[in-house]
């Protein structure tokens, strides 16, 4: 294998993704939005006039095509969880927001990444075997180049990207998160 190359200007930084800041840093924001054209520029905006720092915004339409979610994660250093709840309920296009916990929401990401794998079948094979054991998928191979998916929680996919480093990253692209709220509750701590 190649040594691992250095992080591309702008690109991850092995360790700091928002996972492994610890969950008292950022709030994860979902927001039921009118699908309508201008609204994601609208809550972006609100975002950047008060100066409020996002690290991770993702919106598709639901099930109701009328609708369309957005999953924003706010450090809570830049502005109270309150703030920013109350900014969002005031734009006309918003249905509802709702905070999720990070131990009462299931947070997913998703991961394209395009390595580079030496000519030896060895290396191929070390790459196929790092893709299984994460569940990953190969979704392109051309040349000396695989590009791979992988969807898992941020902390899985930091994991992923730090491993694959050594290949070679030549392109590289997250969603960001998004999270819904568990279906099952989570236990309360028991007093000892």
């Amino acid at each position: 294998m190649t040594p691992p190359a250095p992080p591309p200007a702008g690109g991850h930084v092995p360790g700091s993704h928002m996972a492994g800041l610890g969950a008292p840093r950022h709030h994860i924001v979902t927001a039921m939005v009118e699908n309508k054209a201008g609204v994601l520029a609208r809550v972006a905006s609100l975002f950047s006039r008060r100066g409020f720092n996002i690290f991770s915004l993702a919106v598709a339409p639901t099930d109701d095509d009328r609708f369309s979610r957005i999953t924003i994660v706010v450090d809570v250093e830049s502005a109270p969880l309150e703030q920013i709840m109350k900014q969002l309920d005031k734009l006309v296009n918003v249905v509802s927001i709702t905070e999720l916990a990070p131990e009462e929401a299931v947070e997913r990401e998703m991961l394209l990444v395009t390595v580079g794998v030496g000519p030896g079948a060895a290396e191929h094979g070390d790459l196929v075997a790092l893709v299984g054991e994460f569940q990953g998928t190969i979704v392109d191979e051309g040349g000396d180049r695989v590009t791979v998916m992988l969807a898992g929680t941020p902390s899985r996919v930091d994991d992923f990207e730090d491993l694959l480093r050594p290949f070679g990253i030549t392109e590289l692209q997250r969603t960001g998160l998004v999270a819904l709220p568990k279906l099952s509750p989570v236990p309360a701590a028991t007093p000892t």
